[in-house]
């Protein structure tokens, strides 16, 4: 007598179908959570990972929060290890990688909105403030993105000169300060005020342009440009 063949688990024609929901609507038609679902399908095999996308989702609020998350809270997370820790992250690496590729090595101000939205996705979800310089040559095109230093959760030291010496060091004709608030509030604080001015003012002494300071936050961004504060 012939072996009945194994049933087929429930969640394999699930994976089929939003596959397919997938490749003819694209991700705009998805939540979040069946977004989190695919990614998670390329580490997860032999599992539901429905129940894990949605509790991702829980624990950190949105799939840009999720993906943008440190892998140490990831691991957290009952349910993932290693593999799927890197299927997040890789996600992100990749999506920066997309925006960072549009902005690099370009002239930036005639391509503004593309730079803020780099910004944007590699600051936005960061729990402590970072503080970056964009260095641009004499056609302001990027020749550089640096992270400078990192700080607390509402403070990151920064110092004028070592600024400038890395600039003069890049041979950059001008500069754009990027900073994030993790408190999602973008606007400037006083400090941000009077540190992007005293750096203005030591760039100017050797031809080196300000050109804009932008904040970062989950809510939206501030330029000190448009806000007439440099």
């Amino acid at each position: 007598m012939a072996e009945k063949k194994a049933k087929p688990p429930h969640y394999a024609g699930h994976r089929a179908r939003l596959r397919e929901r997938f490749l003819k609507s694209g991700g705009d038609a998805l939540p979040d959570y069946e977004l989190l679902e695919l990614v998670l399908f390329m580490a997860v095999t032999r599992r539901d990972v429905k129940p894990l996308a949605k509790s991702l989702l829980e624990t950190f609020g949105s799939f840009a929060e999720v993906i943008s998350a440190e892998p140490a809270e990831l691991s957290k997370v009952n349910g993932m290890g290693e593999t799927t820790v890197v299927a997040l992250k890789s996600i992100r690496a990749a999506a920066l990688k997309l925006i960072s590729d549009e902005v690099m090595q370009r002239p930036v101000l005639s391509n503004w909105q593309s730079l803020v939205d780099y910004c944007r996705a590699a600051m936005a979800y960061e729990k402590t403030e970072q503080f970056r310089v964009l260095f641009l040559n004499k056609k302001n095109i990027l020749i550089a993105d640096e992270v400078q230093q990192r700080g607390t959760v509402d403070h990151t030291p920064v110092y004028p000169r070592e600024v400038v010496k890395r600039a003069l060091e890049l041979s950059a004709t001008a500069i754009i300060l990027v900073h994030n608030h993790p408190s999602g509030d973008p606007s400037p604080s006083r400090d941000d005020i009077d540190m992007t001015k005293e750096i203005r003012d030591a760039g100017e002494k050797l031809g080196i342009v300000l050109h804009d300071h932008i904040v970062v936050s989950k809510s939206g961004t501030r330029s000190f440009k448009s806000m007439g504060l440099i």
